[in-house]
């Protein structure tokens, strides 16, 4: 895995702040984001000089009160008690450090956003009055506890200004205070802070500054390196200690990946012992003390997840050091500052008792959906007492956030949102309807979120056990929910009721450019060529191959690109065409007219001239191909992870390509491993061809972290995210022209252009957008009391305060 999983790590952190009581992406991953200095460069002095803060400006934003909201729930007679199943959770029930999105899902229940969404992903601006927005010909108000208003300024700066209620409350009664925001954001600025929110990295002004002038005591030892003699405020014994820990952890970290990997490939693989396993992680070690050295030569004393900490199979390297640590880990998490101390971070002012201003340094589209950060209560999370906002002073010491993470407070969540939390125990979280929430107290007194494994749950419903859950699911499923509901339908069903939501992503195959080329040249037309061949042949069969896995479950997308995203290319624009559906003249392949066996024909037929483009020897006596050109092949590999039994939405895709293609004398082989960490791995030594997977999405369509050539694997101080190696610089100076517009619309129409450029270096095919389906007791709960037209920004637990039981 190493990795991998990062990307879905900024996935879960922007799911989290963005949206409020919708339910993430389910997938789990450990961010441990330490930014560590060159071990080869001289190492920072130590400082302690104050700086001032900002001091309150005049707010032209007037003190407001949100409206009253439901007090339904006192004349309610209907059931108290609904439970609601889920997967394993983490118990990292805190705004700040969950990661899965189970823990999430705990979190947001008891929680309170600074600013909402609506149903398509947009921020809403004025939520103190409420704000109307129409969605699938409705009109639906929406309310908050805070209003933002942007201003660009002539000086390229952008002000964000955001104005909060002063009548809202925490569950224990206590207001809610601008005060409270301050904490919160200064918590997630932190230089120690390693959660999941990425609020630190929008560029406010003052943030770098105020991050720089501090590193955790963990960073600072690593950046002196072992043989350091002048160790500033550190003790002999505090350096040692750390080393100590730092080669224990270290061995047990290397022991570690050979664990995973003789437990998840073992035999089959060649994987036998200590020496066989870690082979297959790419390293020569017989033990794990050498396979440790190795990482340190290799990496240094980088242990982010550029470094060390990139080989992770399931735990990080610092948790590891940390744990052989012990009582005094929390010690070596604090900060210590570093050249001139620096206090206050000066684009974030407050500018009245109940407003403040972060002002960022330029125009950052994304920056607005981290202005949505989930509000945590200064008085439970933080010390009043060091609350001094003219004197620098924010709720906690900078540089020391183990408050946060202490049990009590990883565990334990307190918040605005519409239900407090009592307890999680035996696997099941309990919850109680918060008398406090702006939005009036909740109906239904109790909630239960309970560990319930997905087989069990359709009869979970249907025997009382469970209220409702999120379901995995195929046509088999469908029928089987079918079958239990009296009218047959899945939807509105009578027993069980269904909900599908377009997932926030989709399914694609893609080609590794780096690999599938001609000549060494993946950006040359020659190359192009080549991938556009395979892509068109691949593309022909989507229909059939969706169709015959998920039925009315999903559908055949062109671009790729969620169409839930306001970006996504709509069948109305100009210029909109099916996927590779164009010869290598630019002339179009099919025609209406043409039967299912007619457009398979067509495809074999543009795929020979694509393949005659990029350079190949055709044979037009037997209709083949008998030689590459040079640096390409006749043959290529194509990893769909479908459990080895041909289990996966593509497979019946790429088996038909396949077959075509060895027609013409192409060999696509079809490599289906029984462990899709083969998958991965393979990525991760870029020794990939072509794959078949599927993306996670983010509300804001940012195409960053996947496309541009800084994250392409290998590229010193990327991420490692742009599994295609596409390096086209028409690509990255569109990226950037769209991150650096706030205009949806101008933004679109770069993303269009964006999207065509990726087409047309045939470096991915969408294939599908499938379905997430949640399933509840239509028996015992009142669906017509269910939040309507749900989206993938607008879950069931959105207007929770109004759902009903029988």
């Amino acid at each position: 895995m190493k990795k991998f999983h990062k990307l879905l790590a900024l996935l879960l952190a922007l799911c989290m702040i963005a949206s409020v009581l919708v339910g993430c992406g389910k997938d789990k991953d450990d961010d441990g984001k330490t930014d560590v200095t060159d071990p080869t460069t001289e190492a920072p002095s130590v400082s302690e000089d104050p700086s001032e803060t900002e001091p309150i400006e005049d707010s032209p934003y007037p003190a407001k009160q949100v409206g009253p909201g439901s007090d339904a729930a006192a004349s309610y007679t209907g059931g108290d008690t609904l439970v609601v199943a889920y997967d394993k959770f983490s118990q990292k029930f805190t705004p700040f450090f969950a990661d899965s999105g189970y823990d999430q899902d705990v979190v947001s229940m008891v929680s309170i956003g600074l600013l909402g969404i609506d149903r398509e992903g947009n921020v809403i601006n004025n939520g103190i009055d409420g704000e109307t927005r129409p969605y699938n010909g409705t009109d639906y108000l929406y309310r908050g506890i805070a209003d933002l208003d942007v201003v660009e300024n002539e000086d390229g700066t952008v002000d964000y200004n955001i104005n909060l209620a002063t009548n809202v409350k925490w569950s224990d009664g206590t207001p809610i205070t601008i005060d409270d925001v301050l904490f919160t954001m200064y918590t997630l600025s932190d230089p120690t802070y390693d959660g999941s929110s990425s609020f630190y990295a929008v560029p406010i002004e003052g943030m770098e500054e105020y991050r720089n002038s501090m590193m955790s005591k963990t960073d600072y030892i690593l950046s002196l390196g072992e043989d350091a003699t002048d160790l500033g405020e550190l003790t002999q014994e505090e350096y040692d200690a750390f080393w100590t820990a730092f080669y224990a952890g270290g061995e047990k970290f290397a022991q570690g990946i050979a664990d995973f990997v003789l437990a998840n490939y073992g035999e089959p693989y060649g994987a036998v012992d200590f020496a066989s396993a870690v082979a297959l992680w790419g390293y020569e070690a017989a033990d794990a003390a050498t396979m440790f050295s190795q990482m340190v030569e290799a990496y240094g004393y980088d242990i982010s997840d550029a470094g060390i900490n990139y080989e992770m199979a399931d735990k990080a390297i610092s948790e590891f050091i940390y744990d052989e640590l012990g009582d005094a880990a929390d010690s070596y998490r604090a900060g210590i500052n570093v050249g001139e101390a620096v206090s206050t971070i000066s684009g974030i002012v407050k500018t009245s008792d109940h407003s403040i201003r972060v002002r960022t340094t330029k125009v950052d589209a994304p920056a607005i959906y981290q202005m949505g950060i989930t509000i945590a209560p200064l008085h439970y999370y933080g010390d009043p007492a060091k609350f001094d906002y003219e004197n620098g002073k924010f709720g906690f010491d900078k540089g020391d956030l183990s408050k946060l993470r202490d049990e009590e407070h990883m565990t334990k969540p307190m918040g605005g949102g519409p239900y407090k939390f009592v307890s999680f125990d035996k696997g099941v979280v309990t919850f109680e309807a918060n008398e406090n929430y702006f939005l009036g107290q909740p109906k239904i007194k109790n909630i239960l979120f309970q560990e319930v494994s997905n087989s069990d749950r359709i009869s979970g419903i249907v025997d009382g056990t469970i209220d409702g859950g999120e379901i995995a699911m195929s046509t088999e499923v469908a029928d089987v929910i079918k079958g239990y509901n009296t009218n047959g339908e899945l939807v509105d069903g009578d027993v069980i009721y269904t909900s599908l939501i377009d997932n926030l992503g989709y399914g694609y195959v893609g080609v590794n450019a780096e690999k599938v080329n001609v000549a060494g040249d993946p950006g040359s037309d020659a190359s192009k060529n080549l991938r556009k061949g395979l892509m068109t042949v691949l593309s022909v069969y989507r229909d059939s191959s969706v169709a015959s896995y998920y039925a009315e479950l999903a559908a055949v997308i062109e671009y790729p690109i969620s169409n839930t995203s306001w970006a996504a290319p709509r069948p109305t624009d100009e210029g909109y065409q099916r996927a590779f559906s164009t010869d290598v003249d630019g002339n179009p392949i099919y025609t209406a007219e043409m039967t299912e066996e007619e457009r398979y024909e067509a495809a074999k037929n543009a795929a020979i001239g694509f393949f005659k483009a990029a350079g190949y020897t055709f044979d037009e006596a037997t209709g083949k191909f008998t030689a590459a050109p040079e640096g390409a092949k006749l043959e290529y590999e194509l990893i769909v992870p479908a459990d080895g039994k041909g289990d996966h939405p593509a497979f019946h895709m790429v088996t038909n390509a396949h077959n075509t293609l060895e027609e013409i004398g192409i060999n696509l082989i079809i490599n289906d491993p029984a462990d899709s960490n083969y998958l991965w791995d393979t990525q991760d030594a870029n020794m990939h061809e072509l794959w078949a997977a599927a993306w996670g999405s983010t509300v804001d369509p940012d195409m960053y972290q996947v496309y541009h050539s800084a994250n392409c694997i290998g590229a010193e101080g990327g991420t490692n995210s742009n599994k295609y190696n596409i390096k086209s610089e028409e690509l990255d100076a569109l990226i950037m022209e769209g991150r650096g517009s706030a205009d949806q619309a101008y933004r679109k129409s770069i993303y269009t252009d964006a999207l065509n450029v990726i087409m047309d270096w045939g470096i991915e095919l969408a294939t599908y957008q499938r379905k997430l389906a949640n399933c509840f007791s239509a028996e015992r709960i009142n669906m017509s009391t269910m939040t309507p037209d749900q989206t993938p920004f607008w879950g069931w637990m959105n207007d929770i305060e109004l759902l009903e039981m029988y």
